[in-house]
């Protein structure tokens, strides 16, 4: 006995309550259908008499008529009808809390194939919009330890509060599961500072799961090589990318802007490497051009001696070639 209600108190509190209403309307109605079985010909009557009179409902389809059976009911009103009552109230009080701690981050994630982001910023927010933009099917796990609660609302996003290097925080991201990890850089701290804590993030991820596959962000260039040793598979120098764009923007002398042209192309393009067909083996590149613009992709580099060339020679053989460069449609 004292084991069932060991296990009884270790359920959760709206299952101890469910139980325990459903147990008090079994009994109620296996008594009334014995003190009045004219009246309640079955059991099941009795308990659905039960239900209807602790639910205050009263439909009136059965009404005991004796003295006895109207004791009872009068106990199931001042028992069964409060314990509903409480169940209800309990159920939206667990409800409303379960939201709250979910926006704020408190809640366990239980998928699996999953995106991890580390970091809320601009840059984060931007990627959550353009992957639901084109309508992508990914669910993103967003790790973050400064913001309290997660505003925005986002139906594939699950926010867990916490530090990214804690095992608590990785569990309840349920990391071991994931397939992909972002690792962004904070802007508030110093381009070192923010690119150590990249590193140690990186690190504590791939402990915890060996083969995740982890894309990190670095401010400095003498700090890539410490995030590939630390087992970032691509690293992304930010500051790199955006003093080449700035070189651009200043120094461009036609209509077109830079920022505003790779903007564009990075929002409806993205860049593609993979094998020359073995259809065009024996083609040339001018063969293979046409080829991809029937697709509706683009040829603008190829790697040749494991070197990466953009300048694309419509006459070399394809046979030299080891892979092309692509634009192609953006895809997820």
């Amino acid at each position: 006995m004292q084991q069932w209600l060991r296990l009884y108190f270790q359920l959760p509190v709206f299952l101890r309550l469910l139980g325990t209403v459903l147990l008090f309307m079994v009994f109620y109605g296996v008594v009334i259908h014995t003190i009045e079985p004219g009246t309640f010909t079955t059991v099941f009557d009795g308990i659905w008499w039960a239900f209807i009179t602790g639910a205050t409902v009263g439909y009136g389809d059965y009404v005991p008529l004796t003295t006895a059976g109207r004791i009872i009911t009068i106990l199931l009103i001042l028992t069964g009808g409060g314990l509903i009552t409480f169940y209800m109230a309990t159920l939206s009080a667990a409800t409303v809390q379960h939201e709250r701690d979910l926006s704020r981050g408190r809640v366990q994630y239980k998928g699996k194939h999953h995106i991890v982001i580390i970091g809320w910023n601009e840059r984060t927010r931007q990627l959550i919009d353009m992957m639901e933009k084109n309508n992508s099917e990914e669910y993103i796990v967003l790790i973050d330890r400064s913001m309290k609660r997660l505003y925005e609302n986002h139906s594939n996003v699950h926010f867990v509060h916490g530090d990214a290097t804690m095992e608590e925080t990785m569990e309840k991201a349920n990391l071991k599961e994931a397939k992909t990890a972002i690792i962004t850089a904070d802007p508030s701290k110093a381009e070192h500072s923010a690119d150590q804590s990249v590193i140690h993030q990186t690190v504590a991820l791939k402990g915890h799961h060996p083969s995740l596959f982890i894309i990190a962000e670095v401010l400095t260039d003498k700090q890539k090589i410490n995030a590939e040793r630390a087992g970032a598979n691509t690293v992304i120098r930010s500051n790199d990318f955006m003093s080449s764009l700035l070189y651009h923007e200043l120094y461009h002398t036609d209509p077109v802007e830079p920022f505003q042209l790779l903007l564009e192309l990075l929002t409806s393009r993205q860049f593609h490497e993979e094998s020359v067909p073995l259809v065009l083996k024996d083609q040339s590149m001018k063969e293979a051009v046409i080829h991809y613009l029937e697709q509706g992709s683009v040829i603008v580099g190829y790697r040749q001696n494991k070197k990466l060339h953009f300048v694309v020679d419509h006459l070399i053989p394809l046979e030299k070639v080891q892979t092309l460069i692509l634009l192609i449609p953006l895809r997820t």
